[in-house]
């Protein structure tokens, strides 16, 4: 958010540190930044965090985790957490998708448009 520069590095700090603590301390295996360039949308980087799903599924009740959500809430604009798969889960999401894709039928496409006034 403008005006609130210096707390978003402060706060982009201490996500690295605790992201980093919990990788060294075994509850993430891994993650990393990407910090985006200039592009008319609202994403400017991400942190993608590596772990099972165990792990990443701790994330949501872990206090530190969620503490460091909701600082950064209030100084990142559209600031959001989503899971993702990568690796072989994408596999395994992709046969969901396929199968939920088979049950709607061919054809499907035309009657969502109907929908939305298409």
């Amino acid at each position: 958010m403008r005006g609130r520069e210096e707390r978003a590095v402060e706060v982009f700090d201490e996500f690295v540190s605790m992201l980093g603590q919990m990788q060294s301390g075994g509850r993430i295996e891994g993650m990393d930044v990407a910090l985006l360039d200039p592009h008319g949308g609202d994403l400017g980087g991400f942190f993608m965090v590596h772990g099972t799903e165990a792990q990443c599924a701790a994330l949501t009740d872990d206090d530190e985790f969620r503490r460091a959500v909701i600082d950064a809430t209030l100084i990142v604009e559209n600031f959001g957490v989503v899971p993702a798969v990568t690796g072989e889960g994408v596999g395994r999401e992709m046969a969901m998708y396929s199968e939920a894709i088979r049950k709607v039928g061919h054809g499907a496409h035309a009657l969502a448009g109907a929908h939305d006034g298409g």
